[in-house]
């Protein structure tokens, strides 16, 4: 790991299917800003692709952890991580930054012998700011999702790096999420499903956002089967076309720098 500030997709999937059959990689995002090392929802193999990263990606020099939410896609390896980020308890070092629900609600994702051996654990709370070092960060809006969720916005030297993580369209994301540069969005389904209970963006969804908000640039990820079936890379290809904005697709391993000629103005 250099200091270089960009963000990786170790991983892309959503959804149960997806993520249990590996379509896509499940593992979480590496975000690397002024000289923090953080991993954002680290899913199933992200332990496993942080090693396979070509640079590979030393987890035990993680400065912090940042889960949205306590679903499994979202929380699966923190506890691996943790060991790792703290040499298994000998160094005791890093931040897990995590909603309330995730460490003492009745699915707590972290395990008690490991909370010790962090250097803190802060909640997240709805649309708050805070602080790592010289790194600032705030959390969203609520989402609405089954569990306690908020998406996630970096502030890099005056630019948002925004991340819309998974949610239900509700009018109040749009002023969440107003002043992104960047903004990657979690969009599972293609089109809305018939129960009220799956709460997740859908392509319409997305088009609506981005023609309000208009980021510099707008990264898809966290696809769904109906998603990878419709071909992702051809509908962000058709709403960069039609919203006249920097829209792209999110791949396994892509990374994206976070300079202000990386993120680019709209198209």
């Amino acid at each position: 790991m250099n200091n270089k500030e960009f963000i990786k997709f170790l991983g892309t999937a959503g959804a149960r299917f997806v993520v249990a059959r590996q379509l896509r990689s499940s593992a979480g995002v590496f975000i690397a800003m002024k000289g923090k090392n953080i991993i954002l929802d680290p899913g199933p193999g992200t332990l496993v692709r942080c090693a396979k990263s070509k640079p590979s990606i030393d987890v035990t020099k993680l400065d912090a952890i940042i889960l949205t939410h306590a679903h499994i896609d979202h929380t699966n390896d923190v506890n691996i991580l943790i060991d790792a980020m703290t040499s298994g308890g000998f160094k005791k070092r890093g931040i897990l930054f995590a909603p309330n629900e995730c460490i003492n609600g009745e699915n707590a994702v972290v395990l008690k012998y490991l909370r010790e051996f962090m250097k803190d654990i802060i909640i997240l709370e709805e649309n708050q700011e805070y602080v790592l070092d010289d790194l600032t960060f705030s959390t969203s809006v609520k989402h609405q999702h089954p569990v306690e969720t908020y998406g996630i916005s970096f502030d890099l030297y005056g630019r948002k790096i925004s991340f819309m993580v998974d949610t239900k369209y509700f009018p109040d994301l749009i002023e969440s999420y107003k002043d992104a540069h960047l903004l990657v969005m979690n969009v599972v389904r293609y089109k809305p499903h018939e129960s009220d209970r799956v709460m997740h963006l859908c392509i319409d969804d997305v088009r609506d956002i981005l023609s309000k908000i208009k980021p510099d640039k707008a990264i898809l990820t966290h696809f769904g089967m109906t998603m990878l079936k419709a071909k992702p890379w051809e509908l962000t290809k058709k709403l960069a076309e039609e919203l006249g904005l920097n829209v792209i697709m999110a791949s396994d391993g892509m990374t994206i720098g976070l300079e202000k000629q990386d993120i680019g103005a709209n198209v």
